[in-house]
């Protein structure tokens, strides 16, 4: 036995307490009495005897000596050529035998430079370096693993491959910026793993996944699993070069937001999920003959919990396995591409869960979250915040970001929960949050992070678009950080969104005294750019569903959404609905179940609702006026925002080009108005582009017979104007053509 080698180090080894492996284990060069030498060391703990086999076939087998009856192997060899490449063979407790690779013989895989940058916080694909991947290393197949940990004291990959043993293979520590690696030979694909850490401050050992995990075990199961996602070849090259040229702010936005385990399920094969190819096809069919021009995903992200929605991410990396593996899921994304749809990830760098396989306390320190609860707890959510200013965790989140855009093509990041990133006093009372160094409640580190992330989003990728869901005042959150905003691309609209349905949930004879729910919105229209959301958190949590939320008998509630539909669509702002409001869902939203298609086979409002939504968006994306110049005042003019009396509105929508424009006329009582007269800009014959009131959709079919000829009596200051029949609970576009003729 080598004299290097105390009782110590052979007690840490076989104890699974060492944490540098590698000053012990494979081979090491050494000089004895007789001359040069390399001593070869192996722990095995189920072998019997064990052997090192050169790799090139003509030198002398090493049977090895057991230094520890727990299975520390040592062989001295003698030699003057230094390190050589070989194999064990070792024999089991009942006499099997087999080679292996050692790895503990193979090098470091990560570069310096890779390790520098990761430990600065800098490296931005460091996905590509982190984790686990499948590389070929001195001729060898293999994986190499990599985890950051800088506070633990040994770390170990286990899985089955090992009999989840942490004593077999502890990791290479790289000191200086906390990271351990090891490269297992023989791994392959779907491999099962986690990582063994025992921490410095004598905490339980702790088994976590991944945190750069490309792909998990289904659920309740925890552990990591390697994929190889560099495999599938894309298809979606001409989407992906026309989106780079586009500006996404100047086009017709129409998002159709999808949880896709449950917008449809197989019912026959015990309600499954469909999958993600299954939902390629389906999905884009639907969404192509409605019109919408996006999907935006409910995060898909890895969850253990399916109830949080996937709002409780584990797997930041990895797309959730209940619906297939990481290549069906680009699949997915790249035939929606190839059918001209975008899809959009809701995406979660707020707050992460407690699960003991997580982020949380992850090295036996509090290494993504903050130490100190006033900042590092979520208490609403019971889950915990990310420590923004601690520059491995912004290196973390930013590569995530860009590995879902450039790895998975994605075409926008929707950010969930801004506002609880901003303010420190989020959700808490006096006492229970830290003031920044000036004094105040905002997060600075948080606004730090969401700016870089945004600079960094529109340098590499400028087509694809960053959405703020942030439910507060906070200026210029659309606006671009060189002037002080938060750089993103659009703004969920929470405040137009809770009057209009506060509105449309009044009984119409006291919406007259409500009439500001309409109009307030135009006050602040465009100071940001805004997304009119509809969404998911509109439709649990005993709020009902966007039909139920309406006032009157059943005839009222679906007139009613189709007007609040129009009136959505004619609002300056891009759009985006839930599934299920398009046809006008009964039940509230239930994770655990399909939407209720059944519904459109029931009657004619259902299916007409669907059709008018299916219009409006078709008619939305023909027509420039409706999106072109949707945060500029210059795209939008009231020509009646004062008739509080008959809650009815009428405005003007103008595309870039001034003299394309349509006119839109709502009335939000169930009375018609007849001989009702509005101010034009020009005179003609106005097409009556759409009427939510017309039969196809369930509606009454009270109109102006597809047009009407402007008169040339001033009306609102404007030199023509229109004498409509506006039909009860609906809304009409209506546009001037050189061409009358029925729409």
């Amino acid at each position: 036995m080598s004299s290097a080698l105390t009782a110590e180090a052979i007690e840490a080894i076989v104890r699974g307490g060492h944490g540098d492996p590698f000053a012990v284990l494979g081979p090491h060069e050494v000089r004895i009495a007789s001359g040069p030498c390399v001593v070869v060391r192996a722990f095995l703990p189920d072998a019997r005897e064990a052997t090192v086999v050169p790799a090139d076939g003509t030198s002398k087998d090493q049977p090895m000596e057991l230094v520890h009856p727990d299975g520390l192997f040592e062989v001295v060899v003698p030699t003057a050529g230094g390190l050589f490449p070989y194999r064990l063979r070792v024999v089991d407790q009942q006499g099997q035998g087999c080679e292996i690779e050692d790895p503990y013989r193979f090098p470091q895989t990560l570069s310096d430079y890779d390790l520098h940058l990761i430990g600065e916080g800098s490296h931005l694909r460091n996905y590509e370096k982190l984790g686990a991947h499948l590389m070929t290393l001195g001729g060898v197949p293999g994986v190499c693993f990599a985890v950051w940990a800088p506070n633990a004291k040994r770390v170990s990959v286990v899985g089955d491959f090992n009999s989840w043993d942490g004593r077999r293979h502890p990791m290479r520590n790289h000191p200086g910026n906390g990271i351990w690696d090891l490269f297992i030979p023989g791994l392959a694909e779907d491999a099962l793993y986690k990582f063994e850490i025992k921490s410095a401050s004598g905490e339980p050992i702790a088994l976590k996944a991944d945190p750069f995990a490309f792909a998990f075990e289904p659920p309740p199961r925890t552990a990591s699993r390697v994929f190889n996602i560099d495999a599938y070849r894309w298809g979606d090259a001409s989407w992906m070069d026309a989106r780079a040229h586009q500006n996404a702010l100047e086009r017709p936005v129409a998002i159709y937001e999808v949880h896709l385990g449950s917008w449809m399920r197989v019912s026959q094969e015990g309600n499954r999920f469909l999958t993600y190819r299954e939902l390629a096809h389906r999905l884009a069919d639907y969404v192509t003959e409605m019109g919408y021009t996006h999907v935006e995903l409910l995060p898909i992200t890895e969850h253990p919990f399916y109830g949080s929605w996937g709002y409780q991410t584990i797997g930041y990396f990895a797309p959730t396995c209940r619906y297939g593996t990481p290549t069906d899921f680009m699949c997915f994304v790249d035939y929606l591409h190839q059918r001209g749809i975008g899809v959009i990830l809701d995406w979660v760098p707020s707050h992460f869960p407690r699960d003991p396989h997580g982020l949380a306390y992850f090295d036996g320190t509090h290494l993504y979250e903050h130490e100190d609860p006033r900042k590092g707890e979520h208490r609403e959510w019971g889950t915990l915040t990310f420590n923004y200013g601690r520059k491995e965790v912004d290196n973390f989140l930013l590569g995530n970001a860009l590995f879902w855009l450039e790895r998975y093509h994605l075409d926008g990041l929707r950010v969930d929960a801004v506002a609880s990133m901003l303010y420190l006093d989020y959700s808490r009372k006096h006492g229970e949050w830290i003031p920044n160094i000036h004094g105040g409640n905002e997060n600075l580190e948080a606004v730090a992070f969401l700016r870089r992330f945004n600079e960094l989003v529109y340098e590499r990728h400028p087509g694809v678009m960053t959405i703020a869901e942030e439910s507060t005042a906070w200026p210029q959150v659309s606006r671009p950080t060189y002037v002080g905003g938060l750089g993103f691309g659009l703004k969920w609209s929470m405040g137009w969104m809770h009057d209009m349905l506060g509105y449309m949930a009044l009984d119409p004879i006291h919406r007259s005294y409500r009439h500001n729910n309409l109009t307030f919105g135009l006050l602040y229209a465009f100071t940001e750019n805004f997304t009119l959301p509809l969404s998911h958190d509109e439709v649990v949590h005993g709020k009902g569903s966007l039909l139920g939320k309406m006032s009157g008998d059943t005839w009222q509630k679906f007139a009613n959404l189709r007007c609040l539909s129009v009136y959505m669509y004619g609002h300056p702002g891009k759009k985006l609905l839930f599934m299920g409001g398009e046809f006008g869902q009964w039940r509230e939203w239930d994770h655990d179940q399909s939407m209720d298609w059944h519904l459109l086979t029931e009657g004619p409002h259902h299916k007409g609702l669907q059709l008018l939504m299916r219009n409006l968006n078709h008619l939305y994306r023909s027509q420039p006026a409706l999106y072109e110049v949707d945060f500029e005042h210059r795209g939008f003019e009231w020509i009646d925002c004062h008739d509080w009396h008959g809650s009815t509105v009428a405005f003007l929508r103008r595309a870039k080009d001034p003299n394309d424009f349509v006119v839109v006329v709502c009335n939000f009582t169930p009375v018609p108005r007849h001989d009702y007269r509005i101010g034009v800009p020009t005179g003609g014959y106005y097409v009556e582009l759409l009427n939510s009131d017309a039969a196809i959709y369930g509606g009454g079919n009270i109109g102006n017979g597809g047009g009407i000829t402007a008169e040339p009596i001033p009306t609102h200051g404007r030199p023509f104007s229109l004498r409509l029949t506006i039909p009860p609970l609906a809304g009409l576009i209506l546009k001037p053509t050189t061409t009358p003729g029925p729409a």
